[in-house]
């Protein structure tokens, strides 16, 4: 079995580092595995697995229509069995590369919104396996049309050991600026609309009465950012919160927070849920998307309407409030990623979709 991964991604966001983990953790399965990547993509350096060969091709972006003659090109000099497209930058082109070569075809769809039309009368017909990750992606798709042979469920991962440290507040407040006594609430995503950052912002101005100390991190870059800002200034919480950027040391500032909230108004499962629940800490999210599915309700953390202010800063005051309550649902937050979760469950699971889209071709 050869399988040449495409992630064409240029930053490590969520959706690439479940690449690396995939592509590190095959290492311990039969096979031959390639990453093509983009020229100065972060994930070429991120990937410790030796018997990974890396290849950047030139990528100019979803109109490159060159770049779907390079990859055919490589996938019959690599002689591929088969290509596994990551996400949906560059996926089109890609997916009709893999298709020109004659290899199988594995897509990954991280997203929970529906597919449009392209997708659905040209883009998904392509594959001959879509794996989602989370159940909530699988049912929209499903209702869509996809036949239910072609999708399959494989949820994303978070390496817990990487995640399990101990919290320096110290060094946070030296490095970010937080008191070391406050209490912190932290919101993990891209500045973007669909986070619903605004939600946040709101229940902000009803938690603060009660929490005067409390500062909010808000940990990641996007085209949101001055706007955001601006509101926050507005309002009057800029003493409160802390934008903080995209950080590549997540797990050492996540196991800080006492509260992560993401209040999402769509999300395919939310990887910095589970790894903030494999810090050990609690979680108010939206229910919505997959994001039920990492967190459970009531055990875990919270579930509130999309959108819903006022069930946000109820939660969110709660776990701030009661601290046992909080530390008993991180620590089930952390059990559950563990048994649900774990990087070698993920690995196998897309490693079982590469040998049932082979078998299939060979019966073929």
């Amino acid at each position: 079995m050869k399988v040449v991964h495409v992630e064409l991604g240029r930053h490590l966001y969520g959706g690439a580092r479940q690449v690396v983990y995939l592509l590190d953790g095959l290492g311990r399965w039969p096979g031959e595995h390639v990453l093509v990547c983009a020229r100065g993509a972060a994930i070429a350096a991120a990937v410790t697995n030796p018997r990974v060969k890396v290849r950047a091709l030139p990528f100019g972006g979803d109109l490159d229509a060159l770049f779907a003659w390079r990859l055919r090109g490589l996938l019959s000099a690599e002689r591929a069995d088969l290509v596994h497209v990551h996400s949906r930058r560059g996926d089109l082109a890609a997916i009709l590369a893999g298709r020109m070569a004659g290899v199988g075809v594995v897509h990954s769809r991280r997203v929970d919104n529906p597919p449009n039309r392209a997708d659905r009368l040209l883009k998904l017909p392509l594959c001959d396996r879509i794996v989602t990750i989370s159940e909530g992606i699988l049912d929209v798709l499903r209702r869509a049309g996809i036949p239910a042979g072609r999708l399959a469920c494989v949820p994303s991962a978070v390496d817990v050991e990487r995640h399990g440290r101990a919290c320096d507040r110290a060094w946070l407040a030296a490095e970010l600026g937080v008191p070391a006594d406050a209490p912190l609430v932290g919101m993990v995503a891209q500045l973007i609309p669909r986070k619903g950052h605004e939600v946040l912002l709101a229940a902000l101005r009803e938690l603060l009465p009660a929490h005067p100390a409390l500062r909010v991190l808000l940990l990641g870059r996007g085209p949101l950012e001055a706007a955001l800002k601006e509101r926050t200034r507005a309002a009057g919480l800029g003493g409160a919160v802390c934008f903080a950027g995209f950080r590549a040391d997540l797990p050492r500032i996540l196991p800080c927070l006492d509260v992560l909230a993401h209040p999402a108004w769509m999300e395919g499962l939310g990887v910095s849920l589970l790894e903030a629940a494999a810090c050990g800490v609690p979680i108010v999210a939206s229910r919505a998307g997959g994001m039920p599915e990492a967190v459970e309700d009531g055990v875990t953390g919270f579930l509130i309407a999309p959108g819903d202010v006022d069930a946000l800063a109820d939660r969110l005051n709660r776990l701030l409030g009661e601290p046992e309550l909080a530390r008993r649902m991180g620590q089930a937050g952390r059990r559950r990623v563990e048994q649900r979760f774990a990087v070698p469950r993920m690995v196998e699971g897309n490693y079982r979709v590469y040998e049932a889209v082979l078998r299939e071709r060979a019966g073929r």
